[in-house]
This record gives structure tokens, sequence and C-alpha cells, in this order.
């Protein structure tokens, strides 16, 4: 146990997106950071013109280690790669900005495996610029995976004290669709079950979202409730899971807002992201659950037609690290249920 607050790792993403920007925002706010201890994790150049476009009156301290930080008033501490210049396009795909934004989430996992820092808090990543630095990577949650040997991870939404999960991820609605099975649904039910207790729900009431529109009118509007999602909620009853569903989509991510549920299954990306994002864009938070380390990100993209104007909102990066700070106390769990590759 330790008395010192958390030292969250915060990647800069892509050095010509608003991810400089808004981690410079948050990092520079006393009240956005009370509570923890900020290192960002990039190239200290991207960060200096993040910091003039802001005009933000801090400074900026590159460090080699993340012991050689000092979290002083008025300063920014970053974990300098020395990878893109100050002087790269806003706005544009690029393998250069692409190659150190993967470089921040490696130096910020690596740290965070290593017990360094106690969380990573990530900004947007542009996927054609990892792409064209190499990266095969859907995404940060498969590299994250992939860095921490993990092959439970998935991602859970933060909304208003609502955690919502998803059944399937990054993939066509076509395929999506097609993932709707008993055995895939029943074993999405229990890693959201698990994630939930894992983050301190004791006894978690979770429910599963209906496919089709009206849960499927009983075979009128598709089958999928009748053969799949429906036997793998009753498999995951037996077993003693407060688990209800399918609920119709229409109407299960109100009951959990209003406390009905701590949880909600969602069963494709777009289904739980629209409803999560539409009612709190800026103040929902992406958090990746089977990793043995603690990531909360922002639930946004690039945004590359307003970088460099210092006109991005940093709600949602203030939002991501204030989630960091909460959950950092269910770090050490996370370890323990999801152990390293090596472990």
């Amino acid at each position: 146990m330790t008395t010192q607050p958390p030292i969250l790792a915060v990647t800069l993403g892509d050095p010509v997106g608003i991810g400089p920007e808004i981690t410079a925002r948050t990092l520079a706010d006393p009240a956005a950071t009370e509570g923890a201890r900020p290192l960002a994790v990039g190239d200290a150049a991207v960060l200096r013109r993040a910091v003039d476009v802001c005009r933000l009156d801090v400074g900026v301290r590159p460090v080699g280690a993340v012991s050689a930080a000092r979290f002083e008033p008025g300063v920014i501490d970053v974990l300098d790669l020395g990878i893109a210049p100050a002087d790269l396009p806003w706005g544009v795909v690029d393998g250069v900005a692409g190659a150190a934004a993967v470089a921040a989430i490696e130096a910020a996992t690596k740290a965070a495996l290593d017990g360094a820092v106690d969380a990573v808090v990530t900004s947007p990543i542009n996927k054609e610029a990892i792409w064209a630095a190499g990266s095969e990577h859907l995404g940060h949650t498969e590299m994250l995976g992939e860095l921490t040997g993990s092959r439970r991870f998935n991602t859970m939404f933060w909304v208003r004290g609502l955690k919502i999960f998803f059944a399937t991820r990054h993939l066509s609605l076509r395929e999506a669709l097609d993932q709707i099975t008993k055995p895939n649904i029943e074993h999405a039910i229990r890693e959201a079950y698990t994630a939930l207790e894992v983050f301190g729900t004791r006894e978690p009431r979770l429910a599963v979202a209906a496919l089709n529109p009206h849960g499927g009118e009983n075979g009128k509007f598709g089958d999928e409730e009748i053969v799949a999602i429906g036997p793998a909620v009753e498999a995951a009853r037996a077993d003693g899971l407060d688990v209800a569903g399918p609920v119709p989509a229409d109407s299960v991510f109100h009951q959990g807002l209003e406390g009905r549920y701590d949880g909600v299954l969602s069963l494709y990306h777009d289904q739980g992201h629209i409803a999560s994002k539409t009612v709190d864009f800026h103040g929902t938070v992406s958090v990746t659950v089977g990793l043995p380390i603690l990531r909360t990100s922002v639930d946004h993209g690039t945004a590359f037609d307003i970088a460099g104007t210092g006109k991005a909102d940093p709600g949602t990066m203030h939002a991501a690290f204030r989630a960091a700070v909460e959950l950092a106390p269910f770090a050490g769990r996370l370890r323990e249920v999801y152990p390293p590759a090596s472990s």
C-alpha cells in the first residue's frame, strides 16, 4: 500500500491530431489532475507545440524515465521519446506521426507492466497513420492486447455510472450479426460480469440488449433472441449470475442509466456507442477490460479538421483522466484476475 497519489501515464496520441492539445489542457488544469501525478508520454517537441497552440501558461519538462518526473505545479513532465518533430503538418496522415503514436503506447504500457505507473490514459490515434508506420493493429485495444499478452481484452464504456460492454466490436455489421451465437453471448456475459466485479460492483446486475426490433417479437422480427441470446442469458442465470434479457435495445440503456442495471451488454459496436455518446459525448470514457493494466481513454478520434486550432474540447480527456484516478485502486486486482502473459 502507498499513500502517494497514483501516477497516470497519458499518451499524446497522434502528434498531428487533437491528442496533444487535449492532453496539454488537461494536465495543465490542477482541478483535472487532483489526486494524481500525471506524466505525459510522447515527444516533448509535440507537447510544447500544443501548449503554444492552446496558449497555456505552463512549462514542459522532458524526462528520460518515470523516476525522473517531479510532478511540480505549473510544469508538465513528459517521458520524451524523441520521434516526431514539432513541424509535422497538422491534420495530415503521416507515417512518422503514426510511429510516434505507437511508440508512446508501447512505452506507457511497459511502464504500467513494470509497476512504474498505476494506469495508462490514451489520446486518440489515427488508424491510417499507424498502418503507414507498419502496425497491423485495428486500434488501441488490439495493440494493448498484444503488448500485454492478453486474450481476454474488450471495451467497457462508462457513462454517468453505467458500464456498457460489447459482445462484438470492430467488425462489419454483417460479420457482427454472424457472431451472435449462444456460446459467444454466454462468454461475453461472463466477461462483462467479471469486469463489473473487478471494478468493485458487489452482486452486479447485468442486462443483455436484444438484437432485433422489439426484442424480435417472439420470432416475427428475427430469431436470434430465441436461439442464441435468451438461452445464453438463461445459462448465466442457472450459474447464479443476476442477468436480465434480452431487453429491447431502445429501452435497456435508459433503464441502466436510471439505475436498474449496473451494466449493459451491447451486441455490436454502434448499438452501445450511439447510446452512450448521445447521452453524454464528452463524459463517456472507454476502459479496456481483460488487461493486467488499467487503461482508460477518450472515446473519439483525432479530429484532424480542427487539429492545431486550439479549439478542441478537453472534456473527454478530463473525464478519462478522472476515471483513471477513480479506478486506480483496482489496478492490483486487474493483475490478479487478468495476469500478464509472463505470469
